[in-house]
């Protein structure tokens, strides 16, 4: 296996790969969110060809084609033998089915997806099992209490949460110390060159507490892999959450951040991907940022990010341009992203 320098997830003992694989993109379009999504042989030469890069960490969620994806990534690391070196990673919380209980974080929605994320996933345990935002219909003490029981029963190693206000995550770190309960060991969090915002609250709360960062959208939704003017890719097309992501007030300064980026990329005969990556690598709290990818080709662009070395003079022109985002949570407000999951339909219509 290729030496990718692994390292601690947080301050677990727990070894990952610098990047973890983004699996979003497995399943198959008409399953349900998302869209553009690969059909299984695609998916698994994916899967494959970042294994053989090394990498060892697989983020997922139960939505993702509506199971489909868990299903692809549990077979293809079934079939290469690999599911001990692995580190799997998934969530919970989006509806899964119609009708009551068929989604979000009560005791009987955790106890009830993480036994169908185990059937799809075709194993005994999941190493990181995460909640894939707040559910605020649900008191948080139930939620944590449930998380912290599916530990202590051997289906879950570890676990993480995913973007929220820092004062709702320092609240529930202080409940699970409180009650002796299991500790969240990771924050999957919105963090680029074009969303800084979590370097306000979040970032130091996670530092201060040990928190490993897993980042989600590291080159915000491949803005920041292109040119300003080209969306001729399937996903920019398909995908309704950019607009609500990166807002057009802050273009000017995405667009000057997107030119600098270009102009190192062309300097040092890299891509502009590995560039954003190599900026998100030098930051200490970040574990690993979640590279999505719809080809072979991309693992390998985004594992030579690993060699980057960028100096103080590039850091500081990458940043330098960046103008304040509109405060919201994990990119989008509330009422945002209940309406996006509504129009998108993440529940299935075939079950």
């Amino acid at each position: 296996m290729p030496d990718l320098k692994y390292k601690k997830l947080g301050t677990t003992g727990l070894d990952i790969s610098p990047l973890a694989l983004g699996c979003m993109s497995f399943g198959e379009p008409d399953r349900g969110y998302p869209q553009w999504t690969l059909p299984e042989e695609d998916s698994q030469k994916i899967i494959r060809t970042a294994v053989d890069a090394g990498i060892n960490f697989f983020d997922t969620a139960n939505s993702y084609s509506h199971g489909r994806s868990e299903e692809i990534i549990g077979k293809t690391l079934r079939e290469m033998k690999h599911r001990d070196n692995a580190v799997i990673a998934t969530k919970a919380l989006h509806p899964m089915r119609p009708g009551p209980n068929g989604g979000g974080l009560s005791r009987k929605a955790i106890f009830t997806e993480i036994d169908n994320s185990l059937r799809r996933l075709n194993t005994d345990y999941i190493d990181l099992y995460q909640i894939h935002r707040l559910d605020h219909s649900t008191p948080i003490e139930e939620t944590l209490e449930a998380l912290n029981d599916i530990v202590k029963a051997g289906k879950a190693r570890y676990l993480g949460a995913s973007s929220m206000h820092a004062w709702q995550f320092a609240k529930a770190l202080h409940l699970q110390e409180k009650n002796g309960w299991t500790r969240f060991v990771s924050m999957q969090d919105h963090y680029n060159l074009l969303n800084r915002e979590e370097e306000r609250e979040m970032i130091p709360l996670c530092m201060d507490e040990g928190i490993g960062i897993i980042v989600w959208s590291p080159l915000a939704r491949g803005r920041l892999a292109r040119d300003w003017q080209d969306t001729s890719t399937h996903r920019s097309a398909a995908d309704p959450f950019t607009d609500q992501l990166y807002s057009k007030q802050n273009a000017e300064s995405d667009k000057e951040i997107i030119r600098v980026i270009g102009q190192i990329a062309k300097d040092r005969c890299v891509s502009r991907a590995q560039v954003a990556l190599a900026w998100l690598l030098h930051q200490p709290v970040v574990s690993a940022p979640i590279i999505g990818s719809s080809s072979a080709a991309q693992i390998s662009d985004a594992v030579g990010a690993l060699d980057i070395e960028l100096s103080t003079q590039e850091l500081t022109e990458l940043t330098a341009p960046y103008t304040p985002r509109a405060a919201s949570q994990g990119g989008l407000t509330e009422v945002e992203r209940h309406q996006i999951i509504t129009d998108l339909g993440i529940v299935s219509n075939s079950t």
